[in-house]
């Protein structure tokens, strides 16, 4: 009998199996990313050592202040991405990756021009999901 994979650290997000490889983002779930405080939804694997995901975020919304404890990188596919990170502003178009260090409380906004699609990573050390800020 095949071993089992552990329990996925985000609550509906896939946890790769022994044996999987290759997964379709667009069909192995659909959960928020962060369901207190984000607009943010799509396609979540998590493995032993990182997450990575598939997400959409509507024209016009986006995440309200939040952090959490793992480091993540957004590689922006479609759309214009506005965020503040710490105390900086960015502004991220597509084929630009964004850095967003551990621990630093950071915000995120589509233009209301169109939808940000981004894929993104984070280590595995937290869930998906942060903890919104106040």
């Amino acid at each position: 009998m095949p071993a089992q994979a552990a329990a996925a650290r985000t609550p509906g997000a896939k946890r790769a199996g022994p044996g999987e490889y290759v997964f379709d983002l667009g069909k192995v779930n659909h959960i928020k990313g962060g369901p207190d405080y984000s607009s943010v939804e799509g396609g979540v694997v998590e493995g032993d050592r990182m997450i990575v995901a598939l997400m959409r975020m509507p024209a016009g919304t986006g995440a309200e202040p939040h952090s959490h404890p793992n480091e993540q990188w957004i590689y922006i596919l479609e759309g214009t991405f506005k965020a503040t990170i710490g105390n900086d502003e960015i502004e991220a178009r597509a084929g630009s990756v964004v850095y967003v260090p551990s621990n630093v409380v950071h915000s995120a906004k589509a233009t209301a021009d169109g939808d940000v699609v981004f894929f993104t990573v984070k280590d595995a050390s937290h869930s998906l999901h942060g903890v919104k800020a106040g």
